[in-house]
């Protein structure tokens, strides 16, 4: 188990919670009746009463993630706006995550006419990756996009949210490098 430490000072009737990151959030209260709004944590402001030393407390979250619009939690490739922190993401919400970056790839990167189409009609990042000039680095990357059942693979063992992004930002990364490999050998027109 590691260890927290948590910071705060207190000006007048309000407390300024920080993290490592820097003021976290601003509470309002004390002990057995708090009022918590987030400054930088996800979800929405949470009133917390309790019973002073019995460990017992009930907390209502106001305006979470998790009461958002359905519209508003959908996901792409820009900020995270409206998606709820990858910590509370149910399992259901991270499959439709995944599922939803492993389309949205497949239309912007992989569309009709584009490069991507190309490296996979004409197997072009097979060939890449079966000549033995290219680094370790550079293998690993377009490995990824071999084919759409890598891309789709790679994409679906994600563990979270934030991991699922940095995964579709791989894949745009290798189509780019896999694009500029094929045009440098006069592969793509």
């Amino acid at each position: 188990m590691g260890f927290r430490f948590r910071r705060s000072a207190r000006l007048g009737p309000l407390r300024f919670n920080f993290a490592k990151g820097g003021l976290s959030s601003i509470s309002v209260g004390g002990r057995g009746a708090s009022f918590n709004i987030p400054v930088t944590r996800g979800g929405g402001a949470r009133t917390t009463l309790g019973l002073p030393g019995t460990g017992l407390s009930w907390s209502v979250d106001h305006g979470s993630a998790a009461q958002a619009p359905a519209a508003a939690r959908q996901p792409g490739l820009g900020p995270a706006a409206g998606l709820p922190n990858s910590r509370r993401l149910r399992a259901g919400q991270l499959s439709a995550l995944k599922q939803d970056l492993f389309a949205l790839l497949q239309r912007q990167l992989f569309s009709t006419g584009s490069a991507g189409q190309q490296l996979w009609e004409l197997g072009l990042v097979s060939r890449l990756l079966a000549d033995g000039s290219l680094g370790a680095r550079a293998t690993g990357l377009l490995a990824v996009i071999e084919t759409p059942e890598a891309l789709e693979g790679y994409l679906l063992r994600a563990q979270g949210q934030d991991d699922a992004k940095r995964r579709a930002q791989r894949c745009i990364e290798a189509v780019q490098e896999a694009s500029r490999l094929a045009a440098a050998r006069g592969w793509l027109d």
